[in-house]
């Protein structure tokens, strides 16, 4: 993203309910206090499952998804990963994932907690994956869960809707995921190398935000540029 006037970049971790927190410009969501990374929506094996249906999708997406995945790990060492739902692209998904992506996903695994929420794409446990398998969970002010609810209480983490948002700057339109929050929840973007997104202006999003607060964190290449919602463009 190129430099944009009247854009912040955030270098300190932003506040959500009271509690730190980090937007890694990967899309990964880090906790400090909590030694807690959070992901959403890798939808591992979304390739093979298209190929299922006929579709030929290039078969590189689990591969991709992890390799950042393990850059994301590398960087925060956390001690606990909670992966936020859509996991897999399908409750076959974790069967389906060849040895050498299955043996890569166990290594980050390893050392560490590590939470499975349900998703719609994927509510069923992994198959032969460790690992704690939860619709959601609470930790210290914030709850977990894939699906945002509109009305929640302060303090929900969510994903499910692949948030992205666009700008327009000097004529040039802008467009990139997103973490999407008014200080009070935030929906996070989808990790997952295949998974596209959806405006942050779209109906979808109705309910869930006190707009007067809200900022897309918008991901860049190596940062991420807080965006006042009365900046955004549909689209």
């Amino acid at each position: 993203m190129p430099d944009m006037t009247g854009v912040s970049r955030p270098a300190r971790p932003l506040d959500i309910a009271g509690e730190a927190a980090l937007c890694d410009p990967r899309g990964a969501l880090y906790l400090p206090d909590l030694d807690l990374l959070v992901v959403s929506d890798l939808h591992l094996e979304k390739g093979s499952s298209a190929a299922r249906r006929g579709r030929l999708l290039p078969p590189y997406d689990t591969g991709a998804t992890l390799e950042r995945l393990e850059a994301v790990l590398a960087a925060h060492k956390p001690k606990t990963v909670i992966s936020l739902g859509d996991s897999f692209h399908d409750c076959g998904g974790s069967g389906r994932m060849p040895a050498q992506y299955r043996e890569t996903l166990l290594g980050l695994m390893s050392g560490r907690d590590w939470l499975w929420v349900t998703g719609n794409h994927d509510p069923d446990a992994p198959v032969d994956l460790p690992g704690t398998v939860v619709g959601e969970i609470a930790i210290g002010r914030l709850r977990f869960r894939h699906e945002p609810m509109p009305g929640a209480d302060a303090g929900e983490i969510a994903g499910h809707l692949h948030p992205g948002a666009m700008v327009v700057q000097r004529g040039r339109a802008v467009r990139r995921r997103c973490f999407a929050t008014d200080g009070d929840r935030m929906v996070m973007p989808a990790f997952g190398a295949f998974t596209g997104s959806l405006n942050v202006l779209d109906r979808a999003y109705r309910g869930l935000f006190r707009w007067e607060t809200f900022f897309a964190h918008m991901l860049g290449a190596s940062r991420v540029y807080a965006v006042a919602g009365q900046r955004l463009r549909a689209g």
